[in-house]
């Protein structure tokens, strides 16, 4: 017979052992560093997404993303942290996601990475040594360079691999984005106030916000 399992605090553990989960895996120094994060920056294709392109007779038709990094991208927002995409390719489909995450910037078909970033730092305000950039192929690289903390991930080029800060232990767009944002806010002891805040419904995203529903969200 299973046992019960019986009503526990909410969070279940204090920000300190949320903190102590994020030095287990990323070590001191590299949590400190973590801790001081205000703003993350996101590549798109290889990041948020699989990194496929999946093309119909008008054009791009899909992306996938991943239902994990969405909470954990509202997790980050709710705690207070700022959160852009900065991609090489213009898509209606990450600007639909993004705009329904409430992403602070959104910066869509910029190969000139390092000055879209510098937009970026202008409008949310944040300094580079506040901000962490995820990204997965060279094109990244020179923004990667401009900041507190670069991230990569696993199947990205050898130069990515070398340079990166930390490299996660799944794939973009199989929820190396939520690994991110849960080491973030557990380094920085946000991570109990985003669980705090996700049973408020002052905190809740819209119905619009939480549709799939074309006819919803226009």
């Amino acid at each position: 017979m299973t046992a019960i399992r019986k009503p526990t605090q909410w969070p279940p553990m204090s920000a300190e052992q949320y903190r102590l989960q994020a030095v287990e895996c990323l070590g001191e120094d590299l949590t400190a560093n973590f801790a001081d994060i205000k703003l993350m920056v996101f590549d798109c294709d290889g990041v948020l997404t699989p990194g496929n392109l999946i093309y119909g007779p008008a054009g791009e038709a899909l992306k996938e993303f991943h239902s994990h990094d969405g909470l954990g991208l509202v997790m980050a927002r709710i705690a207070g942290l700022k959160r852009a995409v900065l991609t090489g390719r213009n898509s209606e489909i990450v600007s639909r996601r993004c705009t329904e995450l409430r992403f602070d910037s959104i910066k869509l078909g910029r190969f000139d990475k390092v000055g879209a970033l510098q937009e970026i730092l202008d409008e949310t305000g944040c300094a580079p040594e506040e901000t962490l950039y995820m990204g997965d192929d060279l094109i990244d690289l020179p923004a990667m360079h401009q900041v507190l903390v670069a991230v990569g991930v696993p199947n990205a080029p050898v130069e990515i691999q070398d340079f990166a800060h930390y490299i996660t232990s799944v794939s973009g767009g199989q929820g190396a984005v939520r690994e991110i944002t849960d080491l973030v806010l557990k380094s920085s002891g946000l991570y109990s106030t985003a669980l705090l805040r996700l049973l408020d419904k002052a905190w809740h995203p819209s119905q619009n916000e939480l549709s799939s529903d074309e006819e919803l969200t226009q």
